[in-house]
């Protein structure tokens, strides 16, 4: 849509554009050039202004915008040129709106009318003048010129007090169509409503409602990666400002820094941004994110939000890091800034910025979420322990919640839901979605979130992201050694050549995006253990299952899976060959060991468990009962699997497995092994064997434990009495 309005010697031309368009414009009048130019838009609706210093062009361009009736508008064309590409594009030879301007053939059907009735008119005042005298036709005239004139008076009185007729709506094409069309483009600058109560993050919204209500203005950055709901924490604290009367504006992060300049340049403007420093800008005398935040620095009381900003890097203008403060975010306004985006670094959004990073919510906060969206499903423990399974991660709360809800859905409660992820995880939680190519419904699918990240790594050059990540995933939801983790590692899995520091710029970029952690290492007296004093990667749970799901572009789950056997064997015979030393790697790699066991052929189970066994008698030595009891617990079944309940090994592990119990205090249940052993072991072995004796000798220790001194003393006297 065209309008032109009048100020002075100048004529402002406005015209609904393509995004990232520039226009070129001509006004003529009867053949002759009155102004021209090129105008790179920074908004869809935008000022070009033509400025003449000809008294002739000046008159043209008034007349332009006021007389709208006069017949002066149709020997004015207005040519422009609208290129959204490189030379393509679409002349418009009218111009519609609040000034209507007549086109070509308008302007020549009016002539061709205007002709015949001048002279039709012109006879019959001749005529009449012949026909009554000329003193009786000059007294006529007058009288018919006052009533005219009275005439006009009265429609020009009612037309000053009457509203400007309103346009009807233009259907179909047109330029007033086009108009339609691409301002509907436009997204709204509104917040989007929260549609549930935000669980769980009280202390995070009460930092941004003290940041919001300060004098200071500054930049705030909610980080995390995908599904930890960090739209939804900006809606509300978006929510909360407009309550306390803030000028609330919502731009979504398009990967695009030209529509980012477009989105704050009209906010600047609803914020008072005069037209003469836009004038500035848009001639070159100023840089406009300048003249933005200029204005953004002198208003206060606002609060803008940058939606989902993924890709800092293209934040703009130029490639300078968000850090540097020169580009379009910056700490320096009067009110808040708040941007929400997958990267945590701090070294991406510089020393000023307020860094919010979200963590997964609690049990209780997970299950209050998903009993706001299904209430009728269960209880509230039954969906704390849904949601402690689904890891807190709001994303999948969500997921599960709606489905529930559903009343189509197979399964309709907290409990069964639980019972079928094991085996239905991929058609519950991480269902594939039709339209994943779209990156705002990939964000909103537990399945496809994080492809965004990973894809987003390897647009940045990190070709290793995705498959390091995968071989985490194949591994159990557990820290992992970094040492582990090795090029050799890598390249044996994907068939590539990998060196070490692109193996560390892939583990670094994933952890800048939260795809991965680092748990902290505590204080050496802190009784955590030696574990932790290792370098470590983990993963999500959640986040583990769903990219074990689909593995990455040639990448082969068979071949993964034997170089991570490969190479846990031999870190496992590196472990326990390096006595003390070993102790917290040999922690860290014990829950990935059952899998490896498991996968083991027949001819190598004998070894595979051997070496199982020396790492949880390294475990014993170090103290690390928990560990010892899973590796005990896991042999012992491979054993009665392959070997039989009776076999002299299968008896031994199970022995392994009673001690390790009682070093957990958990005296009962090694009792009862031990009088299991000792049963099976008089009735293989006989009561007087050597490892008949020492299940005895086990029993009686266990329930001595339990307090029965008087069994554990008879057991030991029999003992004594059979050696």
């Amino acid at each position: 849509m065209a309008l032109f309005t009048r100020s002075a010697s100048r004529c402002s031309l406005l015209w609904e554009v393509p995004r990232s368009a520039t226009v070129r414009f001509r006004i003529r009048r009867a053949g002759r050039l009155s102004a021209e130019g090129q105008q790179a838009p920074i908004r869809d609706g935008f000022s070009v202004t033509a400025t003449s210093t000809a008294p002739s062009r000046r008159r043209v361009l008034s007349r332009l915008g006021t007389e709208t009736s006069s017949s002066a508008l149709g020997r004015v064309v207005v040519g422009i040129l609208v290129v959204p590409g490189r030379a393509t594009g679409t002349e418009v030879t009218d111009v519609v709106g609040g000034h209507v301007g007549r086109g070509r053939w308008r302007w020549t059907l009016g002539r061709l009318l205007w002709a015949p009735t001048g002279a039709a008119v012109a006879g019959g005042i001749a005529w009449a003048v012949a026909r009554v005298g000329l003193e009786t036709a000059d007294q006529l005239s007058s009288v018919i010129g006052g009533t005219a004139g009275l005439l006009g008076l009265a429609v020009a009185l009612v037309a000053l007090r009457s509203p400007a007729p309103v346009a009807p709506p233009v259907a179909g094409g047109g330029a007033g169509g086009r108009w339609v069309r691409a301002a509907a483009a436009n997204a709204s600058y509104r917040a989007p409503a929260v549609q549930a109560p935000v669980r769980g993050r009280d202390s995070e919204l009460a930092d941004l409602q003290s940041l919001v209500a300060g004098r200071d203005g500054g930049l705030v950055v909610v980080c995390g990666t995908g599904g930890l709901g960090k739209t939804t924490l900006a809606a509300q604290a978006a929510q909360q400002a407009e309550t306390e009367r803030r000028a609330v504006f919502w731009v979504r992060w398009q990967d695009d820094a030209a529509r980012l300049a477009h989105d704050l340049t009209r906010i600047a403007q609803a914020l008072g941004l005069p037209e003469t420093r836009l004038h500035d800008a848009q001639n070159g005398r100023a840089a406009l994110v300048d003249v933005v935040w200029e204005q953004l620095a002198a208003v206060r009381g606002w609060m803008i939000v940058i939606d989902n900003v993924d890709t800092p890097r293209n934040l703009g203008p130029g490639s300078e890091p968000p850090g540097s403060y020169r580009g379009w975010v910056r700490p320096d306004g009067g009110g808040l800034l708040l941007v929400t985006t997958r990267d945590t670094a701090r070294g991406t959004w510089g020393p000023r910025a307020h860094l919010v990073p979200l963590e997964p919510l609690a049990a209780d906060p997970s299950g209050a979420v998903l009993r706001d969206a299904a209430p009728a499903a269960g209880t509230t423990v039954e969906a704390a322990a849904l949601g402690e399974r689904l890891g807190g991660l709001p994303l999948a709360l969500d997921t599960a919640g709606r489905y529930l809800a559903n009343p189509t859905s197979r399964y309709r409660t907290f409990t069964a839901y639980q019972h079928a992820l094991p085996t239905e995880f991929g058609d519950l939680v991480g269902a594939e979605h039709p339209q994943a190519t779209d990156p705002e419904v990939a964000r909103t699918v537990v399945r496809h979130t994080f492809d965004l990240s990973l894809a987003q790594l390897h647009t940045d050059g990190y070709t290793l992201a995705r498959p390091a990540l995968f071989l985490l995933a194949l591994l159990a939801p557990a820290p992992v050694p970094r040492a582990f983790l090795t090029p050799a590692l890598l390249a044996d899995a994907t068939g590539q050549r990998v060196t070490a520091s692109e193996l560390d710029a892939s583990f670094a970029a994933l952890h800048q995006y939260g795809l991965i952690s680092t748990p902290a290492v505590p204080p050496a007296d802190s009784g955590g253990g030696d574990a932790l004093t290792v370098g470590q990667v983990a993963m999500h749970p959640l986040v583990h299952d769903v990219i074990a799901l689909t593995a990455p572009p040639g990448t082969d789950h068979t071949t993964c899976h034997t170089a991570l056997d490969t190479h846990l064997t031999q870190t496992v015979r590196d472990t326990t060959s390096a006595g003390r030393a070993g102790w917290p790697t040999a922690r860290l790699l014990a829950p990935h060991l059952p899998p490896l066991l498991h996968r083991t052929s027949h001819a190598d189970f004998t070894a595979t468990r051997n070496l199982l066994t020396n790492l949880a008698s390294t475990l014993q030595d170090a103290g690390a009962t928990a560990e010892e009891h899973l590796l005990s617990q896991c042999v012992l079944d491979a054993e009665t699997h392959h070997l039989g309940p009776d076999h002299p090994d299968t008896l031994t592990s199970r022995n392994n497995l009673a001690v390790a119990l009682d070093n957990l205090g958990r005296h009962q249940e090694a009792a009862d092994l031990h009088r299991q052993n000792l049963t099976d072991r008089e009735r293989a072995l006989g009561p007087n064997q050597p490892d008949t004796l020492s299940s005895r000798n086990n029993l009686a220790v266990a329930l001595d434990d339990l307090g029965r001194h008087q069994e554990a003393a008879d057991l030991h006297r029999q003992n004594l009495t059979d050696r």
